[in-house]
């Protein structure tokens, strides 16, 4: 009898951290660390744009953390979105948030996977 199938193999050895460390790729980063002067500059810049204190803190933690990651210095990215106009700066913050992001989970992208035609016919709308 043949055992032939297209089903992989599961590991049930001890090695089940690192899987689960691909898995949460950007959970388990280590944290970084910004001086307060770069924190207030980056925080005030996005409360200019976004009137809003709150989600200020959350776009400068998040371009913050990208641009450490990237190895990139926090203040010379917001010059760079400094001399963007307002429709440049939104492609250009969400392309920039997604270097740290896995393919499958990109912001502001939609990824509407081609679906066969029989299986499209056989679904009622």
């Amino acid at each position: 009898m043949s055992t032939a199938n297209n089903l992989t193999t599961v590991s049930t050895s001890a090695d089940l951290d690192s899987s689960a460390t691909q898995f949460f790729n950007n959970f388990y980063q280590p944290t970084f660390a910004v001086s307060s002067d770069i924190d207030n500059a980056i925080i005030s810049y996005f409360e200019k744009i976004t009137l809003s204190r709150d989600s200020a803190r959350i776009l400068a933690s998040s371009v913050i953390y990208t641009s450490l990651a990237q190895n990139i210095n926090p203040m010379q990215t917001i010059d760079r979105f400094k001399a963007m106009n307002r429709n440049e700066l939104n492609a250009y913050t969400t392309m920039f948030l997604n270097l740290n992001r896995l393919g499958t989970s990109y912001l502001g992208v939609t990824n509407r996977p081609r679906v066969s035609k029989y299986v499209l016919r056989s679904i009622l709308p």
